[in-house]
């Protein structure tokens, strides 16, 4: 099989992206971009290297996977600062990331980094754990002007569980951290490349992330943080001022413990507040107030809502935070529970097969980059274009196309092109016209 060439605009932003990689080994990447992008069945980095047209010189690959592990950082960063911002930042007042983390199941024995975790999702088996990879992912929460907010993938860090770190850290130079101490390097890593713009950096994450480590490192790098609050939190009051004549750093924290199961009780206070959630307008019933939190080292601004099943309480770090921006950033940060969804079964993340650590970093990523090309190139194309729903009557038409139907448009756009190469020239009949326009109809 020929090896498939991506379109002239995807190809452009590629390059960029190798350049950090070693001059002798960098055309490998494009090359499994194209190959991951038409593999069928299971996604093993074999399918890859078939559906590209590798032959006997498939053992470099797999050594190419490993020194890209290594190097992800850079090429993050690099799609972050040459691709995604300069073509889509346009328009967003501030700049919302993602922090989660997700599993990755594996099979088999003597797979590097792998270990047994807690399932988040355990499905119809009731599965508490699940042995493989667990990832801690930032992503670029952007707002697609028709379809709401869509999350780019850009960096991962994998966790090791201190127990299966021993060899690791003899053949690798390995060091056990935590998923906080992972986090904040995300959020450093952050800031040292996102701050250039000028924009307000803001990152929604995870309840679980919402701890003393974390908020640290978004503090000194001046990074907003939105995410949920425990309801037994531990909030003063707001410090009052210093009496006249006392001398000594001014109070940070207020004399009086707050209860937000009591200020949850309270039948006054509540607002009701129409909002732009999920794509839609939500009337919420809310309250919002300033307290101090030690985690957070000061002010933060809480919002309780009243839902069907109870309440909840949210905060930001930003004291000047409306209702509306926190609660828009806690749902914007959905979308990546759907990415991890995506990165999976569209991608197959988790299922090439590799056990060298760096490997498998470097695979993961590779997943992890091609969702966020896809949606780059396909971000200013029209629906029609992307998913075409005119053979499913029982369909919704305006449904918002899912992350399959844009990289089944984009393997498309490459197939379209290679019939054109092929029909195009004198000398060519009608019917292999028509039949190149039959077999693209044919194209997944």
């Amino acid at each position: 099989m020929p090896l498939w060439n991506l379109p002239g605009d995807l190809s452009a932003w590629v390059v960029p992206l190798a350049l950090v990689l070693d001059a002798r080994n960098r055309h490998r990447l494009a090359v499994l971009l194209a190959g991951a992008l038409f593999a069928k069945g299971r996604r093993t980095v074999t399918s890859w290297l078939r559906a590209a047209g590798v032959g006997a010189g498939f053992r470099p690959y797999y050594y190419f996977l490993a020194a890209l592990g290594r190097r992800a950082a850079d090429v993050a960063r690099r799609l972050l600062v040459r691709v995604a911002l300069p073509l889509l930042a346009a328009g967003h007042e501030r700049l919302l990331f993602g922090l989660d983390d997700t599993p990755t199941k594996r099979h088999g024995p003597c797979v590097e980094g792998a270990g047994v975790h807690h399932n988040p999702t355990p499905g119809p088996a009731g599965a508490k754990f699940v042995y493989g990879h667990v990832w801690v992912t930032l992503a670029w929460l952007a707002v697609h002007p028709l379809w709401g907010a869509l999350a780019l993938p850009l960096l991962a860090r994998l966790y090791v569980r201190r127990k299966d770190v021993g060899p690791l850290a003899l053949w690798y130079g390995w060091r056990f951290q935590t998923k906080l101490a992972l986090a904040a390097e995300l959020i450093h890593w952050l800031a040292r490349w996102g701050r250039w713009l000028g924009k307000p950096l803001w990152l929604a994450a995870d309840g679980a992330y919402a701890k003393r480590e974390v908020l640290r490192a978004a503090r000194q790098e001046g990074v907003v943080v939105v995410s949920r609050l425990r309801k037994d939190a531990a909030l003063r009051s707001l410090p009052g001022p210093r009496p006249a004549g006392r001398r000594g750093r001014p109070a940070v924290y207020g004399p009086h413990a707050l209860s937000l199961a009591k200020r949850a009780g309270q039948r006054r206070g509540w607002r009701v507040g129409v909002f732009e959630l999920y794509r839609k307008a939500v009337r919420k019933r809310y309250k919002t107030f300033l307290a101090t939190w030690r985690p957070a080292g000061g002010v933060i601004r809480v919002v309780l809502v009243r839902e069907d099943a109870g309440w909840r309480a949210y905060f930001s770090t930003a004291a000047s935070a409306s209702a509306a921006d926190i609660l828009g950033a806690v749902a914007a940060r959905s979308s990546l529970e759907q990415v991890f969804h995506d990165v999976k079964e569209v991608w197959g993340a988790g299922q090439q097969q590799l056990r060298n650590l760096w490997a498998n970093i470097g695979a993961y990523h590779l997943s992890l980059w091609l969702h966020t090309l896809v949606e780059v190139w396909a971000w200013r194309r029209a629906r029609r274009r992307l998913s075409d729903r005119a053979d499913a009557p029982w369909d919704d038409a305006e449904r918002r196309p899912s992350h399959a139907d844009r990289r089944k448009a984009l393997q498309r756009e490459c197939l379209r092109a290679e019939y054109r190469a092929a029909g195009s020239g004198r000398g060519q009949k009608a019917k292999i016209r028509r039949l190149v326009r039959r077999l693209l109809q044919m194209a997944p």
